[in-house]
């Protein structure tokens, strides 16, 4: 990524976010300035909750098997 800074931060732009891998395995996700601007109020909120509020929260989202998962094919191809 330091190499190619440039094209990741345009392709963040175009996708709203990258994954950084390392050894083929996802380290860090990269957002555009428009995502993280977007996400930050939630994530703003989700912080100021205490423990017992975020549980309630976390229960209210979608189970693991309806969340879109990311395999190392499907971050290949959001690249390309």
């Amino acid at each position: 990524m330091i190499k190619n800074y440039k094209t990741c931060r345009e392709k963040a732009e175009v996708f709203g976010k990258i994954f950084v891998l390392k050894n083929n395995q996802p380290d860090a996700v990269l957002f555009s300035l428009k995502e993280y601007e977007r996400l930050s109020p939630i994530i703003e909120y989700m912080e100021s909750l205490d423990e017992k509020d975020l549980a309630k929260f976390t229960e209210t989202l979608p189970k693991e098997g309806i969340r879109r998962n990311y395999t190392i094919e499907h971050l290949r191809n959001d690249i390309k």
